[in-house]
C-alpha cells in the first residue's frame, strides 16, 4: 500500500467536487428559472477532504539534526522528516480511543521489534478480561513491526484490523497500515525524536 502524499492543490479540488453533486446544486433554487439561478461557486477551503493538518517541525522542535516524527491525534496523521528536511511523508493513523488514553508531549524511539508480542496492560484486562498476551502472527495488535517509545506502553506500531485506520481507537499508541510501518521502521533509527499532538 503506497503511503499517503496529497498536495493541498489536489486536497482542495478533491474537496470541492465531493461538496457538490447535482441535487444539492439544485437544493433552495428550484423556483427560479434557470436563467436566473446564481452560479454555484465553491467557497475557499484550508483543510482536505481527509482533515489532514497541514504542519511544519520547526513549530514544535528547535532543531533536525535527527529523524523526527509528529504525530496529530486530532487529524490522525504521523508526519516524519528526515534529517535533510526534504523527505517529508505523511501516514494516516488510528489514535487513541479517548483523552485520558492519550499522552501528549515530547518523547523518542527507544527500541524497535519485527514481528513483536503483545502482552495487554492492566486496564485493558480490567476493561475485557478476555484479553491475553499474544506472540506475534496475523491476530497480534502490534501488526508486523513495532516501535516503541519513551513512555512505558506507548508504542508506534502497525495493525491488521485496517478498520482502526483513521479514527479514534487505540489504547494509547499510534497504529498504521502493516505496509505503511514496514517503511517507516527501515526510516526511524532508535533516537528518533517523537511529537504527539
Amino acid at each position: 500500500m503506497a503511503r499517503i502524499i496529497l498536495s493541498r492543490r489536489a486536497a482542495l479540488a478533491a474537496g470541492a467536487a465531493s461538496l457538490f453533486t447535482p441535487a444539492l446544486a439544485r437544493a433552495g433554487t428550484q423556483d427560479i428559472p434557470m436563467a436566473d439561478q446564481p452560479a454555484i461557486v465553491a467557497p475557499q477551503m484550508r483543510a482536505n477532504i481527509s482533515s489532514f493538518r497541514e504542519i511544519d517541525w520547526r513549530d514544535h522542535f528547535d532543531r533536525l539534526d535527527r529523524v523526527t516524527l509528529i504525530a496529530d491525534t486530532v487529524s490522525k496523521a504521523l508526519h516524519y522528516w528526515a534529517v535533510d528536511g526534504v523527505d517529508y511523508r505523511l501516514y494516516p493513523t488510528s489514535v487513541p480511543k479517548s483523552p485520558e488514553l492519550t499522552r501528549t508531549g515530547y518523547t523518542e524511539i527507544v527500541r524497535k521489534k519485527i514481528g513483536p508480542s503483545w502482552t495487554p496492560t492492566a486496564s485493558m484486562i480490567a476493561a475485557d478480561p478476555s484479553l491475553h498476551a499474544m506472540p506475534p502472527g496475523p491476530d497480534n495488535p502490534l501488526g508486523t513491526h513495532a516501535m516503541y517509545l519513551s513512555w512505558p506502553a506507548y508504542i508506534i506500531h502497525g495493525t491488521h484490523d485496517t478498520r482502526k485506520i483513521g479514527r479514534k481507537s487505540s489504547s494509547g499508541c499510534i497504529g498504521l497500515f502493516n505496509e505503511q510501518i514496514e517503511e517507516l521502521y527501515g526510516l526511524c533509527p532508535i533516537g528518533t525524536q517523537v511529537k504527539l499532538i
